[in-house]
Formats: structure tokens, C-alpha cells, sequence
């Protein structure tokens, strides 16, 4: 990555006169980093708002995350400020800043907690982003968009249709310019293609059975195992099935008395939450790629 003003998402308090901007940066450990960094930013008149970093020792790989306010006028400036650091530092950095909202497009299938839960997020600004529209293989969340005022896409779904329908789906992400991608338990496997097309876009939650239980009834299967933890994880969606790097997860204790329709209680409200808090950690910029793991600045 080149340091640049990014089409990443932007988020957090600011104003015309002075926005906040997000700096984002990772490079092997040395001496020197964090001074280098700040420095070059106070010069350029910025004023810290928040600074957290990390040194992972077993890859020693070292990840700055810093918000600070400057002045409408000053990215260019900024920007040229920080190149010899990049440089001299071999540094992947990403500048970004809140020059708008960012853009979300939601995709579901039947089962619509986890859309309710983000949708209503936004309404009271708790995710301070602009939901674009939903997308489903199913007609059934037709009815939550219209109640939204918000686009509908019905995009079926099979196995002889599914080249032509991700071909829309594509599309359809460019022409209202996403910059997130949110499955909201969207039940159908996003192709290889797809997954390297919005690389670094797509957020999925699944509950945390996996790969034990599988299928259209995990609860169920858990239920006649006698588990006793349920959770759920939010990771970014790669070619390996379910397998991406997992920005959040939680578990909650359940006992022997439930039922198997109480655990799926328990598992809608787990994923609805869980899922919520990694697109907010995303939009904020909080979330570094490290391999196969993420840093998650929270």
C-alpha cells in the first residue's frame, strides 16, 4: 500500500475547518517509529487525538493507528510530510479522513436480526455511516427496505445463475460506490472471484460451531450435543470458506433446561451484536490486517 488519501471508510468527530484524520501504518519493528510519526504531524500544526500501537514480537511486526485534527487545507501537505518516513521505515500507510460518510451495502437472506440490529445502529448514530441499499436472494426483506426508504436488489441466487448474479452484485457495489459490505447472515457463498474482487470489503458473521456443525440447523445439532457455550464471529470474508481473519467474536454459557429454539435466541441476539461492533471497529479504522490475524484498536 502507498500512502494516500484512501477510499477507505471514514468516520469520527470533525469539522469543516478541522477534520479528523485517521493514520494507519505497519512496518517491521525499529526504533524511532512513533517519534518519527508524531513529530512530522505536530510540524504540519496537527493536534493528537488518540494514539495506540502495537509490537507483535513473534513477527516483529510493529502497527500505529493515530487520529488527529488538522486544518481542510493541510492532507497534501500531511501526506508529502509523511513519505520520507514511509520510506525510510519500509511502511504499508494509509491516510484517510471523515470527508464523508461511510458507504455500507447490507446483504441477507431469510433470516433478518443481524440487518435489523445494524440498521437501527445507524438510525441512532451509534454506526455513523449511510446504509445505500440491501441486497437479498429472497424477496422476504423487501418490506424492511421500503420501511427504511431504502433501495432493494433482489438478486436470485443458484447454481447455474450464481456467475451472473455475483456479475449484478459487483456491479451493483461499484455503481453506488460501497465502501464496506456487510453480510447479514447472506446465506450463500460469495465464489473465489468474488472474494478477491472486494478483498478487504466484506465483513461476514456465522455463528462459532463451525466446523462441527454445519448446515440450516447448527443450534439444533448443538443442542443434542449438550454444548454449553454459544458465540458468534465477525471476520472479513476471503476465498477460504469461513476462514478469514476474525475481527470480533463473543460466547455466552447456556444450559441443559433450553431448548433448542432458546439457543437460537441466544445466537440471533450474539451475532446481531457482534457483528454490529466489527463494522464499527472497521468504519473507524481500527482494524490492521497482521496475516492471517487482525489488530484490533478498540
Amino acid at each position: 500500500m502507498s500512502t494516500c488519501p484512501s477510499a477507505e471508510p471514514k468516520s469520527g468527530p470533525g469539522t469543516k475547518s478541522e477534520p479528523q484524520y485517521i493514520l494507519k501504518l505497519s512496518c517491521a519493528a525499529a526504533p524511532g517509529i512513533v517519534a518519527a510519526v508524531t513529530t512530522a504531524l505536530a510540524e504540519q500544526g496537527a493536534n493528537l487525538v488518540e494514539t495506540t500501537q502495537f509490537w507483535d514480537r513473534q513477527s516483529n511486526r510493529f502497527f500505529l493507528r493515530v487520529a488527529f485534527l488538522a486544518s481542510a487545507d493541510d492532507e497534501g501537505r500531511i501526506f508529502d510530510a509523511l513519505a520520507p518516513i514511509k520510506a525510510r521505515f519500509e511502511m504499508e500507510m494509509i491516510l484517510s479522513h471523515t470527508g464523508r460518510k461511510p458507504r455500507i451495502l447490507i446483504m441477507v437472506s431469510r433470516f433478518d436480526h443481524a440487518l435489523l440490529h445494524l440498521l437501527y445502529q445507524v438510525r441512532v448514530g451509534w454506526l455513523d455511516a449511510e446504509v445505500v441499499g440491501i441486497v437479498s436472494n429472497h424477496p422476504d426483506a423487501q418490506r424492511v427496505a421500503e420501511q427504511e426508504g431504502l433501495p432493494f436488489h433482489h438478486i436470485p441466487v443458484n447454481r447455474d445463475t450464481k456467475p451472473e448474479a455475483e456479475a449484478r452484485l459487483l456491479a451493483l457495489v461499484e455503481d453506488v460506490d460501497a465502501d464496506l459490505v456487510v453480510l447479514a447472515r447472506y446465506m450463500q457463498v460469495l465464489s473465489d472471484e468474488m472474494s478477491r474482487a472486494l478483498s478487504g470489503r466484506v465483513i461476514n458473521i456465522h455463528h462459532s460451531f463451525l466446523p462441527s456443525f454445519k448446515g440450516a440447523k447448527p443450534y439444533h445439532q448443538a443442542h443434542e450435543r449438550g454444548v454449553k457455550l454459544i458465540g458468534a464471529t465477525a471476520h472479513y470474508v476471503t476465498a477460504d470458506l469461513d476462514e478469514g481473519p476474525i475481527i470480533e467474536q463473543e460466547a455466552e454459557r447456556v444450559v441443559h433446561s433450553m431448548t433448542p429454539d432458546d439457543l437460537v435466541a441466544v445466537g440471533r441476539d450474539i451475532e446481531s451484536r457482534v457483528l454490529a461492533r466489527a463494522v464499527k471497529m472497521h468504519l473507524e479504522g481500527r482494524v490492521m490486517l497482521n496475516g492471517q490475524r487482525t489488530v484490533v484498536f478498540n
